[in-house]
């Protein structure tokens, strides 16, 4: 059963696998998902990009974009058919240094710029392909307490909203997170939404009901819980709760973080506690998590989570590999399954 205890689609599809090709990845990596138990096989290596280390694919999963996470960053169109994605157009510049995330929102690419702090805007034309441009490029501004970490603002997740109005992009260096808009093209400011001075936030996953958010601090190892109001594009920190079951042994850099399609339970990863945390959404009005569990990563620096088919996926970055878990569909805890080698894997997501 599904971890929404319904039955999953169990139905025949791909993974592509993102990677760091200056620590000796293989760039982006195809694998088939079998069925029945998760398992991924890879079938093809297509060393194009430098850095692919985050993807996305269109609705329709005919292509797959990828960030180049470069001080000169780029982003790249692939024609998704056959075993080995096709390039389609040259790589596109995007203004900014070190994109870690992309999404897709109104007909762009968007991509949040972690060297730089800013959001750029992509055109996609009709037939998939990116235009030769950015659109339009939104600065961040402002820093945090942390003194290595937070000098200035550096952009992290970008994503839309449920309701497809807003883009929300997470900057870990000035522990907030924007809400912006589309203006001919071009990303424009609509409200930054603070969250606790030095936190460090990451990644945010909106739950199912399109109401509540849930960001992954990476400063401190937390998570905090928000209420959206998608109707005036607005962020409300609720509060705030620890991934971990005990202080830190060493280094806790929380890092990615997907909500169960039913919205019953929440999961995080940690790098160097190297564990995967389980939440379950308490409370009334779902205003709550409270841990339930937490095991370990199956490898050692969990840099992405992903969720299909009732199977939770963790992108090990510096063991070099991807391992799966079958999820309990009453409590949510992940149970190891396996692991396929990856070198300096980054990313995984399903198509």
């Amino acid at each position: 059963m599904a971890v929404d205890g319904r039955p999953g689609r169990r139905g025949a599809c791909r993974a592509f696998i993102g990677s760091f090709t200056a620590a000796g990845g293989p760039g982006l990596v195809t694998a088939q998902v079998r069925p029945h138990d998760g398992a991924l096989s890879p079938v093809s290596a297509l060393n194009h990009l430098p850095d692919p280390s985050y993807l996305a694919l269109s609705p329709d999963g005919s292509t797959l974009y990828a960030v180049s996470e470069t001080a000169d960053g780029a982003v790249a169109a692939y024609r998704v058919h056959g075993d080995t994605p096709e390039p389609v157009g040259l790589p596109v510049a995007v203004g900014a240094s070190g994109p870690t995330h992309l999404s897709l929102y109104a007909g762009h690419v968007l991509t949040a710029n972690y060297g730089s702090g800013s959001v750029t805007a992509v055109p996609v034309r009709p037939d998939g392909t990116l235009a030769a441009a950015p659109s339009g490029v939104l600065r961040h501004t402002g820093s945090g307490p942390h003194d290595r970490r937070q000098r200035g603002p550096h952009a992290h997740q970008v994503q839309p909203d449920p309701s497809g109005r807003w883009a929300v992009s997470v900057d870990l260096g000035t522990d907030s997170v924007r809400v912006c808009r589309l203006d001919g093209g071009a990303p424009v400011l609509h409200g930054e939404f603070a969250l606790r001075p030095g936190s460090g936030p990451r990644h945010l996953a909106f739950h199912p009901d399109g109401g509540h958010a849930y960001v992954v601090n990476e400063l401190t190892p937390t998570v905090t819980v928000c209420r959206w109001d998608a109707g005036g594009g607005a962020l409300k920190p609720l509060v705030e709760v620890p991934v971990l079951p005990g202080a830190p042994v060493g280094d806790a850099y929380p890092s990615g973080i997907v909500v169960s399609p039913d919205g019953r339970f929440v999961w995080t990863a940690t790098r160097g506690e190297d564990v995967l945390s389980v939440f379950a959404v308490v409370g009334a009005d779902g205003d709550g998590l409270r841990l339930t569990g937490a095991v370990p990563c199956g490898g050692h620096w969990p840099r992405a989570l992903a969720l299909h088919d009732g199977f939770l996926y963790a992108a090990n970055e510096r063991s070099g590999d991807v391992t799966w878990f079958a999820v309990d569909g009453t409590t949510g805890l992940p149970r190891y399954e396996g692991h396929v080698e990856v070198t300096a894997a980054s990313c995984v997501v399903f198509g």
